[in-house]
């Protein structure tokens, strides 16, 4: 086992609005609470604890038990769930779409944050507990985004005609894709494995949130992983001022609003993730969720015949608050309404529109958590490192585009300079001179000069690029054993935590794999790693 490691920022894989978070720029200060140190954690506790009552602490253990009395519980996430009545118990929360069979490996690798997040905070602050929890986003409506993992570069895709929370989908139709899978993993022990996972969560469970709730149990019990389930009628009792806040009073609309003009006042390169609707609640019942529009004080459930009066929302809402399903913004305000969270770890896209919700929260009097990027990791096998090895290939140099990276390996190894900088320089140089005499003789000649500048700069550049052309044309193997390494370890060009299922790794590294990456993956740390097994 070797590790590696290379700045987020280096990656180039990373928005300007998360590298300049990672590096706490001043102008960011605004929308956070508190950087993700390990000593910021003791003032977040006070604050948390102050602002979180015992009565949300016995609805949401009652809730979790009820939630899982069915599953085989750890005595670890049995001892959590108890400890959660506790004042001086504290969560640390990650969130995910439930993607079949855990869908792309960064699954594996916000949960493992998560969990040693916990367990690092317990050594510096042992008279608290910490909890890590996976919130699975049952209420999404999304099956497109969900539906599909990829394999040895294949994608293994449940075909089905699916509307309203992708949680309480049934898991019919899922026998063709056990088909597929385990006509693709073969025969292994490794293999065998796998195909029983996948049989005992998705064709032996009835809906989608049991199928996943039962994989992640399965894969991380022993951590004592704490799985959350929001679409829950009890849940949803806490969520009903906040419900009733944003219908009649538009308040996370107004809040976030003024927040997204306020980032953009501070670059234009800060690229907005979400935006806010008047109403950020959609209407959530068996196979509807559907947006809710407010149009001269009547409420409306989109595309649907289904409409309210004032009074006659307010009573739903107080009757079944589990119909009011909170969106991408209002979402993360209901989870810190419900667990004595700390810190929210997620993607970078995530924390993105996370800083867009600081000032929504303070205006509804919730403690706003602490922003933590989640791990990040490239997994390489001992065979592929000895390839890059022999090609000269570097951690920094992989992260390349691809043709960026050609370019710059030809040049390194070509037997001629195909970098015309010192040329270039020397025509500078020379056409200074020639400004100089045409300010001195005749300014109308500036014009002619700047033109015959631009002209040869060009010029050596398409010369350059055709040398580069031909160099790599006559290093054609190099650079085909560059660009095919390239692609196993990022596969349609992209990261392949964002590509590749965890279960191709399983069949390679079998029970070691989860252990592993547990050991190896620092919550703290502000490197993106690179495993080698």
């Amino acid at each position: 086992m070797k590790l590696d490691g290379i700045p987020f920022k280096q990656t180039g894989y990373f928005s300007k609005i998360i590298c300049d978070y990672l590096e706490e720029k001043t102008a960011l200060t605004p929308f956070f609470n508190r950087f993700p140190k390990k000593e910021n954690f003791e003032a977040q506790i006070k604050e948390k604890g102050a602002n979180f009552s015992q009565k949300h602490r016995v609805v949401l253990a009652d809730a979790l038990e009820n939630q899982n009395a069915k599953l085989a519980l750890s005595d670890a996430t049995q001892i959590n769930i108890r400890a959660l009545r506790d004042e001086k118990t504290f969560t640390i929360v990650t969130g995910h779409q439930l993607n079949l069979f855990t869908g792309p490996l960064y699954f594996l690798f916000k949960i493992i944050s998560t969990i040693n997040l916990s367990k690092e905070l317990k050594k510096t602050y042992p008279n608290y507990n910490f909890v890590p929890i996976y919130w699975m986003a049952t209420e999404d409506h999304d099956f497109e985004e969900i539906n599909y993992f990829n394999l040895h570069g294949k994608k293994i895709q449940w075909n089905k005609a699916a509307s309203g929370g992708v949680g309480r989908l049934a898991t019919t139709g899922l026998e063709e894709v056990f088909e597929n899978l385990s006509a693709e993993l073969g025969t292994s022990n490794n293999a065998t494995y796998l195909k029983n996972l996948f049989s005992e969560a998705y064709l032996k469970n009835d809906n989608l949130t049991d199928a996943t709730r039962y994989l992640a149990n399965t894969l991380f019990s022993e951590y004592g992983l704490v799985i959350v389930d929001g679409d829950d009628a009890a849940l949803k009792q806490l969520l009903i001022p906040f419900i009733t806040s944003d219908l009649f009073e538009n308040t996370s609309f107004s809040e976030v609003s003024k927040t997204i003009k306020n980032l953009n006042d501070i670059s234009e390169d800060y690229k907005i993730q979400v935006n806010p609707r008047e109403i950020n609640y959609f209407y959530l019942i068996d196979g509807v969720r559907e947006r809710i529009i407010e149009k001269s004080g009547v409420f409306y459930i989109n595309d649907t015949k289904i409409s309210f009066t004032k009074e006659a929302i307010l009573s739903e809402i107080n009757s079944h608050p589990e119909r009011f399903s909170p969106n991408v913004v209002t979402r993360p305000l209901y989870q810190e309404v419900i667990l004595p969270n700390l810190c929210y770890i997620g993607g970078g896209g995530e924390l993105a529109y996370w800083l867009e919700l600081k000032g929504y929260f303070k205006a509804v009097n919730v403690t706003f958590p602490m922003l933590l990027l989640r791990n990040s990791a490239l997994l390489i096998t001992e065979k592929q490192q000895d390839k890059l090895t022999k090609l000269g290939l570097s951690t920094a140099h992989i992260f390349l585009k691809q043709n960026a990276l050609i370019n710059k390996k030809i040049r390194e190894i070509s037997n001629i300079d195909i970098d015309f900088s010192s040329q270039k320089e020397q025509l500078k140089n020379q056409f200074s001179a020639l400004f100089d005499l045409a300010e001195q003789t005749d300014k109308s000649f500036l014009g002619a000069v700047k033109a015959q500048e631009v002209k040869q700069m060009k010029g050596l550049d398409h010369l350059e690029k055709r040398l580069l052309k031909a160099q790599k044309r006559k290093l054609k193997d190099h650079v085909i054993r560059i660009t095919s390494i390239q692609n196993e370890l990022f596969p349609n060009r992209s990261l392949q935590e964002r590509q590749t299922n965890f279960s191709e790794f399983y069949l390679e590294y079998g029970d070691a794999l989860l252990p592993e990456l547990s050991t190896h993956l620092k919550p703290l740390s502000q490197d993106y790693i690179i495993i080698v097994f």
